[in-house]
């Protein structure tokens, strides 16, 4: 796991996009260090923050389309447990592809995506919900990790 990291790491913006599909997928994966170790190399914040939220949108749209697939014992497979797609199902009930938001949310997030694309919601709605969480999640971990480095610094 650390060669690919590293790896990772020595891509730059495209090794962050490369691990933000991977952890917006239903691989474990923290997309977040690789984040904040290219913030410390001195890449540009606004570049880091744009190819992470690239990518974990688009691993967590792969979560949706599984979902439009509308094969639930697939996604059992997949590791998403029944109980967590029916935990996603009340939370998402009756709110839709505005709910994609929430798909940031650790745990959860991919179960999120897969109950709306087994819901059939909108997908450039959900696509651009889920784009727009993921974004900020990223800003605000950017910005943390670059406060964090100016106070130590």
């Amino acid at each position: 796991m650390e060669s690919l990291v590293q790896l990772l790491i020595d891509w730059g913006y495209w090794g962050l996009f490369f691990a933000a599909v991977l952890a917006g997928s239903l691989l474990p994966f923290c997309s977040e260090a690789v984040l904040v170790v290219l913030l410390r190399l001195g890449l540009d914040p606004v570049g880091c923050v744009a190819a992470a939220t690239a990518g974990n949108t688009l691993g967590g749209m792969t979560c949706y389309w599984i979902g439009m697939l509308g094969r639930p014992e697939w996604i059992a497979r997949l590791g998403v447990s029944e109980a967590r797609l029916e935990r996603a199902r009340r939370f998402l009930a009756g709110r839709g592809a505005l709910m994609g938001f929430f798909a940031f949310l650790p745990g959860i997030g991919g179960a999120i995506a897969v109950v709306l694309g087994l819901m059939r919601s909108n997908p450039w709605l959900t696509a651009a919900a889920m784009c727009t969480g993921k974004a900020l999640r990223y800003g605000a971990i950017a910005a943390g990790a670059e406060g964090i480095a100016s106070l130590i610094a």
